[in-house]
């Protein structure tokens, strides 16, 4: 089978994406850097033949009736679960499979911040975790479910599409809902949820308004809620929420996003000296000034906010940058050319030593 082949090679070479694209040589990524695995091309058809037959046949079906994509999880024994993207680029069919580690990541391997630490301790309340595509953002919200897993006897329900860790229960009771298998969508898995006496929730991604207002909602009434939003810093993931509303709903939404809202945490992916790739973050542990920042949709002043939360756990992205370039893990330009904040930046470079 085509794909077993190509996937064993990925494996073997520490591969972290295999990507099938017609016209292309099966492709994989290495350490940040791109791959062919030969100099065969390959056609659309070659992709359908190897992804299709390792589909569930609902979703197999559902892509030859037209649907643009589909998400599914793969396990291939014993090289390990792999997450599918099919897709259609230029009408022809192509691929990105990503290799899953076999186990949740420690959030101490992950080389992030310490101070993130401090989300998986919040009683209650909605903690958003924004970032581009790829940055991590799941594999970060994986590593605090299981240091709480580790540390605490909690319910935890998970909603996933697809799930990509498994969880085994340590401490805490963990179910894990999927998406387009367990449930049919976000909204009513979410809802089923809360009727589960959970602890605690992890919605996968915030896709639609209906999800947003659930978990919005479910953490201003006492539960701890985690999300993910494709976003680019702390300011652009709170005003995705809003945003996603019509206009007469908007200062609704504010006022009880102000309410519900625990905290936010940014993370991108830099090239680390010497290879690979390793993540800057920011994070804002919500006080009262940031609360009425959102309620007011003063959200310009979230940044200022950071800094004034900095005893509760609070970081920019640039105090991250800063630490990342002093340790030399990251070359000074390639945090001035991901900074917001170009004169931050540079006073925190000038300085001693770095606050993180």
């Amino acid at each position: 089978m085509p794909l077993r082949r190509w996937l064993e090679m990925m494996v073997e070479k520490t591969g972290s994406d295999l990507f099938l694209v017609e016209g292309l040589p099966p492709t994989i990524r290495v350490a940040g850097k791109i791959t062919q695995l030969s100099e065969d091309p390959l056609l659309g058809k070659d992709i359908e033949a190897a992804i299709l037959p390792a589909l569930l046949p609902r979703l197999a079906q559902g892509y030859r009736d037209g649907a643009s994509s589909v998400d599914a999880s793969l396990q291939f024994k014993p090289l390990g679960r792999f997450r599918l993207n099919l897709h259609r680029e230029r009408g022809r069919s192509a691929a990105t499979i990503r290799a899953l580690p076999a186990r949740p990541p420690r959030l101490s391997e992950l080389g992030l911040p310490a101070n993130i630490e401090t989300l998986s301790r919040l009683p209650y309340g909605l903690v958003l975790i924004g970032g581009p595509t790829g940055s991590g953002k799941t594999t970060t919200l994986a590593a605090l479910i299981d240091e709480i897993n580790r540390r605490e006897a909690k319910h935890i329900i998970t909603i996933e599409d697809p799930i990509e860790y498994d969880h085994p229960n340590i401490k805490s009771v963990i179910e894990q809902v999927e998406v387009g298998i367990d449930a049919p969508d976000f909204p009513t898995a979410l809802r089923s949820a809360l009727r589960q006496a959970p602890d605690i929730i992890v919605v996968g991604e915030m896709r639609d308004p209906e999800t947003m207002k659930i978990a919005v909602t479910a953490g201003e009434t006492g539960h701890l809620v985690f999300s993910t939003l494709h976003t680019s810093d702390v300011t652009s993931t709170v005003a995705r929420v809003a945003d996603s509303f019509p206009p007469e709903r908007q200062p609704t939404i504010r006022n009880e996003l102000s309410v519900s809202l625990a905290a936010v945490m940014t993370q991108k992916l830099l090239p680390r000296i010497g290879g690979g790739r390793v993540p800057a973050a920011e994070m804002l542990m919500l006080g009262y000034g940031a609360r009425q920042h959102i309620r007011k949709n003063a959200l310009q002043h979230l940044h200022q906010e950071i800094s004034i939360t900095r005893p509760q756990g609070s970081f920019t992205f640039e105090e991250s940058l800063a630490a990342l370039v002093k340790a030399g893990r990251v070359e000074p330009d390639q945090a001035r050319g991901r900074t917001f904040h170009t004169e931050e930046l540079e006073t925190l470079l000038r300085g001693a030593s770095s606050r993180l």
